[in-house]
């Protein structure tokens, strides 16, 4: 039998952290960051990152397996959380993973095949005597033109995967884009995914919120202590809720500028993955912008109850 694996998705700010740690007491559950940004160490309110004190005693995993300078790819995200499926899984739990990275998720219950495209070593060589001669962004900017979505996803310095994003359209004819969304639909697991979704307006509002308490938390100092830190081109600060501090850090925003800026980046990022939740993947949905908590995860429990028998 297929092991199963629950997946919690939806936008930020939408209440998957609760939601996570109550199915993993009632269920025998273990939890699995699925933010692509929460590996990192250092990162920690700008990610919405559990507190230990939050936890409730229930063992998380991905988080803080990353320093800031290092990469972090979805082909290391699918290696590392297909691992900790076979380990809490061979515990006698469940595993639950809990996050807003899309294509992460993705390629991890699904089993996508990042090695497909073999190396083209002179391919590799001209680029990287060209990023050697000129700098990265010309490269960077081609890739903007014929791969956006993928462009989107990498930081300009991280050369590395701009190079091998080139690198696939180049030997294939086929973006990174267009490759991945043609991966098989066959999972090697039995997943079971849900969505939370709420009313744009308060969704919106709830994204506001956040922003302000994450302010008053301290995420301009964890910001800058990164920055002073020499991490400002590394693709940790790529991450929304980073990236927006750093032209006010070169004295090129204000702090309201860039609050506002995370703000509505924040916004637009939600509604991307809603939109991205809905159109990849076979979801069930529950909407929770009304009606008390409580009832909610009484709905979704009983549900689950009958899909884990």
């Amino acid at each position: 039998m297929k092991k199963n694996v629950i997946a919690i998705m939806g936008p930020t700010a939408v209440g998957k952290t609760r939601l996570s740690i109550e199915l993993a007491k009632k269920f025998n559950g273990e939890i699995i960051s699925g933010d692509s940004m929460q590996v990192y160490k250092g990162l920690d309110i700008g990610t919405a990152k559990i507190k230990p004190s939050e936890m409730e005693g229930i063992p998380h995993h991905m988080i803080d397996i990353r320093d800031p300078d290092q990469d972090f790819s979805a082909a290391d995200f699918k290696d590392y959380v297909q691992q900790y499926i076979d380990e809490i899984t061979a515990r006698d739990r469940l595993p639950i993973i809990v996050g807003g990275s899309g294509l992460y998720i993705q390629s991890a219950l699904y089993d996508y095949n990042f090695s497909d495209v073999k190396r083209d070593a002179a391919a590799t060589r001209k680029m990287e005597e060209a990023v050697a001669a000129e700098g990265i962004l010309p490269l960077y900017k081609r890739l903007e033109q014929i791969d956006p979505e993928q462009a989107a996803k990498i930081h300009p310095n991280n050369h590395r995967r701009v190079i091998r994003a080139m690198e696939i359209y180049e030997t294939t004819g086929m973006t990174m884009t267009a490759y991945q969304e043609n991966q098989t639909m066959e999972s090697p697991y039995r997943p079971i995914l849900i969505g939370l979704e709420m009313e744009r307006e308060i969704l919106y509002g709830r994204i506001n919120e956040r922003v302000d308490q994450m302010i008053a938390d301290g995420l301009v100092e964890e910001v800058r202590n990164l920055y002073e830190n020499g991490y400002s081109d590394s693709q940790s600060m790529s991450a929304i809720g980073y990236k927006e501090f750093i032209p006010y850090f070169n004295g090129e925003h204000s702090l309201e500028d860039s609050i506002h800026l995370l703000k509505r980046n924040s916004r637009r990022y939600a509604k991307r993955q809603l939109t991205w939740f809905k159109n990849k993947l076979d979801v069930r949905w529950y909407d929770m912008t009304n009606g008390p908590i409580d009832e909610k995860l009484r709905i979704i429990f009983n549900d689950l109850a009958g899909i884990l028998k």
